[in-house]
């Protein structure tokens, strides 16, 4: 019959196995061979402990310093869990109940845990938002601006030239211009609460028998002031001219101190050499007055003087029995058609002789230096290209309000004019992010690349 187990070793015999005291004889029965390769002490298994409760003891021979601080090093190191942090409750509890919180409910206990001083911080923060939103990015701030803040009282007059009129039809060019033009009063208007009145310049057919384009302004003039019966005052301008400085408003430009703004008498400029005053013994006080009255609720018309004398490419009139009445004498046939031929700069060569012959138009009118509203180009009054008038020039570094391309349409680029002067009008005008943007992120972008970028 096999045995179920290998026999012991014999003790004493060189096969390993306990050498225990007093056991001299062989047991008669083997063991498995031990894979040591000596016999252990019997004494040093006295020693352990017997406790079968305890585990065995490890005893390190390394007593350096890294043995002694170990677990001090070690659990000050951060610890990692894989696993995803999450509540296992029950239902009701724990994630799901949080959601289950209205957020009015939780924006109230977040608000509830704050210091007052926090508080205030965040009160004034959101009623400034409230401020921003409402007046910068709503229409409420065009109707703001427009009833309390007199805008009702302006209309401009934009002269536009749908069809190209008589002469020319309008290429790319000019249709350019055009659309930049009326982009450009669109958004002042908007922007201070004034209304904007485009008419066509185009030659009509009860115009067609008189030869006087651009006389129509008189006409448009008068009727505008039937359309908008609140205005007080209307702002005529030619399309070649550009609002630069959109963020100043008529008011704080010129009406708000207009007694200071305004010259009475011609001879502060006088490119025409027109005797002034009259000297009439006839006539009375005011009349013989080189600056009228003196008040400035007696201007009924505001105007400037270029090279060669009246410009009307940007003037004012008042609604007044006065502007009533030399709308219908500057109308006229009787005006025209003896000196149409003769005239040269048609309806302001014909405000200039009854400018030059009428007392009762010369004290109700004022002047306006021509840079306040009606700046040339360098091109412009200088065809010998030479420096620049500081009377007429627009001047870069003092940020005129608005530019008039006066004569660009002979031998000047209207389109180029009007793109440099939009461009550098955007490069005055802008606010804290465009400058981020463009100064600093397009630079160091162009910098990196080589490219230019339009943010």
């Amino acid at each position: 019959m096999p045995l179920s187990r290998s026999p012991s070793p014999v003790p004493g015999s060189g096969g390993g196995g306990w050498s225990s005291p007093g056991l001299g004889l062989d047991s008669g029965k083997t063991t498995p061979i031990n894979v040591s390769s000596g016999p252990v002490a019997w004494e040093s298994a006295k020693m352990r402990p017997h406790n079968p409760n305890t585990f065995s003891s490890f005893s390190s021979q390394n007593k350096g310093f890294f043995s002694r601080h170990m677990r001090r090093l070690s659990s000050s190191l951060p610890q990692f869990n894989g696993q995803r942090d999450t509540w296992k409750e029950k239902n009701g509890r724990g994630p799901r109940w949080i959601r289950k919180v209205p957020l009015a409910g939780r924006i109230r206990s977040i608000y509830g845990r704050m210091g007052r001083r926090l508080k205030m911080i965040l009160l004034l923060m959101l009623v400034a938002a409230i401020c921003y939103t409402i007046f910068y990015t709503t229409p409420l701030v065009y109707y703001w601006r427009r009833s309390f803040g007199g805008g009702n009282k302006f209309v401009i007059i934009l002269g536009a030239n749908v069809g190209g009129g008589v002469m020319e039809w309008k290429g790319a060019r000019e249709w350019a211009v055009e659309r930049d033009s009326v982009r450009n009063k669109r958004k002042y208007a908007n922007r201070w609460g004034y209304d904007l009145e485009i008419v066509d310049m185009s030659t009509k057919k009860k115009y067609a028998h008189e030869w006087r384009e651009s006389w129509e302004k008189v006409d448009f003039v008068r009727s505008t002031l039937r359309k908008y019966p609140k205005a007080e005052w209307v702002w005529w301008l030619d399309l070649n001219t550009f609002v630069m400085e959109p963020s100043v408003s008529l008011q704080d430009h010129i009406f708000n101190n207009l007694e200071q703004e305004v010259e009475r008498d011609i001879n502060y400029f006088n490119p025409r050499n027109i005797s002034h005053p009259f000297t009439e013994n006839y006539l009375d006080d005011v009349s013989r007055s080189p600056v009228g009255d003196g008040k400035a609720n007696s201007i009924n018309m505001l105007m400037t003087q270029d090279c060669a004398g009246f410009n009307l490419g940007s003037f004012f009139m008042r609604r007044s029995d006065w502007t009533d009445r030399l709308l219908d004498v500057w109308w006229d046939p009787v005006t025209y058609e003896q000196k149409h031929m003769q005239w040269e700069h048609k309806e302001q060569d014909a405000l200039d002789q009854l400018y030059q012959t009428q007392p009762w138009i010369r004290k109700h009118m004022g002047f306006l230096h021509q840079r306040k509203i009606n700046s040339f180009p360098p091109g412009a009054c200088n065809p010998d290209g030479g420096p620049k008038d500081k009377h007429i020039h627009y001047e870069e570094s003092q940020r005129d309000f608005m530019v008039s391309l006066a004569g660009c349409e002979w031998g000047r680029d209207c389109w180029g004019e009007m793109y440099y002067y939009r461009e550098f009008s955007y490069w005055l005008n802008r606010n804290p992010w465009e400058r981020f943007k463009e100064d600093l992120i397009a630079v160091i972008w162009f910098k990196l690349t080589g490219k230019k970028v339009k943010l």
